[in-house]
């Protein structure tokens, strides 16, 4: 199968990308490189550097002509969302437009989009939270994902259009960017690794759904054979404060770091958590990494850099 990954420079698009390279598929990346490596890339996929804003796209699907398109590519960063939602929406809103254009121009099968289930659903009045829970994003960044989900919708109903919306939990592990707007996972295992102190934001009882990468691959690897159109929540259903994470990683890291708390960040989500039965029953998918295992073997991936 010939298949288009947008943001397969990225953390969790190159995982991706490695997987259905090993599964013998034909891959084409699209990535800007703005928070990309180029060293992510598969050497096995067919590399083309461009945003996904760009009218030349139109020339990448008219040479290819990919039968399906793996939508990762995305201004990722919460707080840059608040400060600047412009740029959100002209990344991952306009992008997301002009990429659906080229797919029913070209006459792809099927769209997987990664969207976000943190950010859709908000403050969360159930939990865990199901695909039907209110969606009441409060940063541009998930208003912006569920806008994508929406169009998605209705390139479907109106070009009957293929598409499957994978709403993820919290991912982390290897090649997940510890600098900037990153995951807690990835920044306080650089920090650990390196001596320094990482600073907990608030009390650290917030709490989030970690799912490991390779489990979120697996993920995308079974959307390639099923046709269910619609979204899926992609998380493990277990809530986790930032206050144990921290204190795994410093067992895993053997510092003798003790836990440092700052200021709460303003508008922080205080609980988030997946209901991912849906996933197991229309993808026979579940989670199958422990958090401590998921932890351990990415705190190993930062060690060896």
């Amino acid at each position: 199968m010939k298949i288009l990954v947008t943001g397969g420079a990225g953390f969790i698009g190159s995982h991706v990308v490695d997987g259905y390279v090993a599964d013998g598929n034909e891959v084409i990346v699209i990535d800007n490189l703005s928070r990309g490596k180029k060293e992510n890339i598969n050497t096995h996929a067919r590399f083309f550097q461009l945003d996904i804003r760009d009218p030349k796209i139109e020339e990448i699907f008219k040479s290819e002509m990919p039968e399906v398109v793996n939508h990762h590519a995305a201004q990722i960063d919460v707080r840059k969302s608040v400060e600047e939602p412009l740029c959100d929406a002209e990344a991952n809103i306009l992008g997301t437009i002009n990429l659906l254009q080229n797919c029913h121009k070209f006459q792809v099968k099927r769209i997987l989009f990664a969207s976000s289930g943190g950010a859709i659903y908000g403050e969360q009045k159930m939990f865990p939270a199901s695909e039907d829970h209110q969606v009441a994003s409060l940063s541009p960044y998930g208003i912006s994902k569920l806008a994508g989900e929406n169009y998605l919708f209705y390139y479907k109903a109106v070009h009957n259009m293929s598409y499957l919306s994978l709403r993820y939990a919290n991912v982390y592990g290897p090649r997940q960017d510890p600098y900037g707007e990153a995951g807690v996972v990835a920044i306080f295992a650089q920090k650990l690794l390196q001596g320094q102190q990482p600073v907990i934001n608030g009390d650290g009882k917030q709490t989030r759904d970690y799912v490991y990468i390779d489990d979120v691959v697996e993920a995308n690897r079974i959307a390639l054979q099923n046709n269910y159109c619609g979204e899926i929540n992609i998380g493990t259903g277990v809530e986790t404060t930032v206050n144990e994470i921290f204190k795994i990683l410093v067992e895993i890291t053997e510092t003798d770091i003790s836990e440092t708390h700052g200021p709460p960040k303003p508008g922080e989500q205080r609980r988030s958590c997946l209901d991912c039965s849906l996933a197991e029953k229309v993808l026979g998918w579940r989670p199958k990494t422990e958090l401590q295992e998921g932890l351990r073997r990415t705190v190993e991936s930062f060690r060896e850099k």
